[in-house]
């Protein structure tokens, strides 16, 4: 009942029977040219590489992420071990030396010569832990060129050029003001 095209064509008078097997023939050696399957294999091994290129590229970020998170532990490394050579032993002081730190106000017991080489900046505060440590300034610019954030205090001695008409320019603050 159902005809197949080639059936159809040959009674409607459009190809003849000869013109039908070379078609058919045709299409035969076509489907023994291409293997069954060769497309999806062929899809199959792209999908393959690409996963395999995809999974190379997460293992480069992760081992990248992996060498910050060492260079970043070497250099908390290196800061602690400048700190815990460096540092100034301090006597029990009786001069609470303040300044802030995290928006609070912190105190250091120091004595006087302390105090005063702190206000000269020849020594510097940083911090080590929950605890702050009195270290020369050289070594406080060698910890800030590591992180900036654990030096707390390191004064400078400024030539500011005073303004003229400052009303208060006779007088001068102290670099070792207690406040």
């Amino acid at each position: 009942m159902a005809k197949s095209l080639q059936e159809q064509l040959m009674g409607a008078g459009l190809v003849d029977q000869k013109k039908a097997k070379a078609i058919s023939k045709e299409k035969r050696k076509k489907a023994k040219q291409t293997p069954k399957g060769h497309q999806q294999e062929d899809e199959i091994k792209s999908a393959a590489k690409q996963k395999l290129a995809d999974k190379a590229e997460r293992d480069r970020a992760m081992n990248q992420e992996r060498q910050k998170e060492i260079e970043a532990k070497e250099i908390q490394a290196q800061i602690k071990d400048l700190i815990k050579k460096n540092a100034i032993p301090r006597k029990k002081g009786e001069i609470a030396y303040s300044f802030t730190h995290n928006k609070k106000i912190k105190k250091l017991y120091v004595d006087e010569t302390l105090q005063a080489q702190l206000a000269r900046g020849q020594i510097a505060i940083v911090a080590e832990g929950e605890s702050y440590e009195l270290v020369p300034k050289a070594v406080a610019d060698k910890v800030a060129q590591r992180d900036a954030a654990r030096v707390v205090v390191q004064n400078e001695r400024s030539n500011e050029v005073t303004d003229e008409e400052d009303p208060y320019a006779d007088f001068q603050i102290p670099d070792d003001l207690m406040w």
